[in-house]
């Protein structure tokens, strides 16, 4: 099993997504004579999973079902144990797209966090690039090389636990892309530019506040980068769903029995027009967002190295 390659079957060892409903799934590491607890019942893994094809219908111990999925980088991003704040599919995707990412690019990144970001890194620069990828805690660099080993990528990227503000990334003029997100990008900028390939390479900084992206935008100015532009994504759902209104009388009836000489005012003439207004509804679907809207996860600062 790999974050990066498909696999039908359900192995020892492999870490698997349960899927109880959209609001509702973990993940589970697939071991032989473990079992594990859901509100349905209890899931053998040695009978119940291993040599099962991912996606099947599990029916657990008291009746009920889950599904097996196989784990994408989306799907470990809503279900993944949070070291730190992460980053979402959201944000993740116009980075993706903004630091111009493909198969065979180098890209380095810091810090690395809970891996949110690090595996859609992964699954994008495959089978042919490598990210390297600097964490400040130890603990966290040593967990993060640890899943990366687990879920099937660890030749594909490189941890460091080593200060990037002091140190730098560990490698020059390779990388394609760098991202940062830590609390003073500014300090970084420099390490960012020695890092990136010799003209072209694309820069991000990730921050939540603005005074951080102000200090950051003027420490990518002293160092020589162009096209500098800050964006926030704020994400708007809307819940597709089938309305009913009423059709509206336009007047036509009333126009005709006044042509006809009838008297408005008669009970009779106010009885028809009352049965126009009420003459039928239509139905038709409508996009209602939500009542609560995702606010504020931070702002995206790019820059191009000149």
């Amino acid at each position: 099993m790999s974050f990066v390659e498909y696999g039908d079957t359900i192995k020892d060892g492999d870490t698997a997504i349960v899927f109880l409903g959209h609001e509702s799934m973990f993940p589970v590491k697939v071991q032989h004579g473990t079992v594990t607890q859901t509100k349905y019942g209890v899931i053998r893994h040695s009978t119940d999973l291993i040599g099962k094809k991912y996606g099947s219908k599990v029916t657990c111990s008291k009746g009920g079902w889950v599904f097996i999925l196989h784990p994408t980088p989306e799907l470990w991003t809503m279900n993944l144990p949070h070291r730190t704040q992460i980053l979402y599919s959201t944000d993740i995707s116009i980075i993706t797209m903004m630091l111009e990412l493909k198969p065979g690019s180098i890209v380095c990144e810091s810090g690395t966090g809970s891996g949110s970001l690090s595996h859609a890194l992964i699954r994008t620069v495959a089978p042919t690039g490598h990210l390297y990828t600097v964490e400040f805690h130890q603990q966290r660099a040593e967990k993060a090389r640890e899943e990366f080993r687990e879920h099937g990528v660890e030749h594909l990227v490189t941890v460091t636990n080593q200060d990037v503000c002091k140190n730098g990334f560990g490698v020059s003029n390779i990388a394609d892309a760098v991202f940062l997100d830590i609390p003073s990008p500014w300090e970084a900028i420099g390490h960012a530019k020695s890092a990136l390939k010799a003209e072209g390479g694309r820069i991000c900084s990730f921050s939540p506040c603005i005074e951080q992206v102000q200090r950051t935008c003027l420490a990518m100015e002293e160092y020589g980068f162009t096209e500098i532009n800050t964006l926030e994504i704020l994400l708007r759902v809307y819940n597709v769903r089938t309305i009913s209104l009423q059709i509206p009388d336009l007047g036509k009836a009333a126009e005709d029995n006044s042509s006809t000489g009838f008297d408005s005012s008669s009970p009779s003439h106010q009885d028809s027009l009352c049965a126009n207004l009420q003459q039928g509804t239509v139905q038709f679907k409508s996009g209602v967002p939500l009542r609560e809207v995702v606010g504020h996860t931070g702002y995206l600062t790019f820059a191009t190295k000149s």
